[in-house]
């Protein structure tokens, strides 16, 4: 088995924008991921993108692309992402400061977790909490 123990994230959820580059504005500068890659075609477009926090990634592209991803996902939208942050407080004022949608402010949850949802511009839902699963 690859990861976990070794601390190499195994799953990478990978999300198709309309505007890529807006997203990688918005996962950045609104949401504090680190822009690890982003390759680019001839036409501007995002072929392919990986994002970080902490030591979870995300992958991003752009819609309307060829080839069999872009096919399946060409009618998929939004997706959820689950991220695990200490500061759940800053994170979201600084989600908002950018003009990132809260869609539920930090909130205590009852399995001891503090989390809060946000909306980006392509209306898929990054919620950011304290719970990590598996850790315990």
């Amino acid at each position: 088995m690859t990861g976990g123990a070794s601390g190499v994230p195994t799953i990478y959820p990978t999300i198709l924008y309309d505007d890529a580059k807006a997203a990688i504005r918005t996962l950045t500068q609104g949401l504090g991921f680190t822009e690890e890659a982003v390759y680019e075609g001839e036409d501007g477009s995002v072929l392919h993108a990986e994002l970080s926090l902490g030591n979870g990634r995300v992958m991003l592209g752009s819609r309307g692309r060829e080839g069999l991803f872009a096919r399946v996902m060409a009618g998929a939208g939004p997706a959820g992402v689950y991220v695990v942050v200490d500061e759940v407080d800053e994170h979201c004022a600084r989600a908002r400061e950018f003009g990132v949608e809260i869609l539920m402010e930090p909130t205590d949850q009852d399995y001891g977790s503090r989390d809060y949802m946000a909306r980006d511009g392509e209306g898929n839902v990054w919620s950011f909490g304290t719970y990590a699963p598996g850790s315990g």
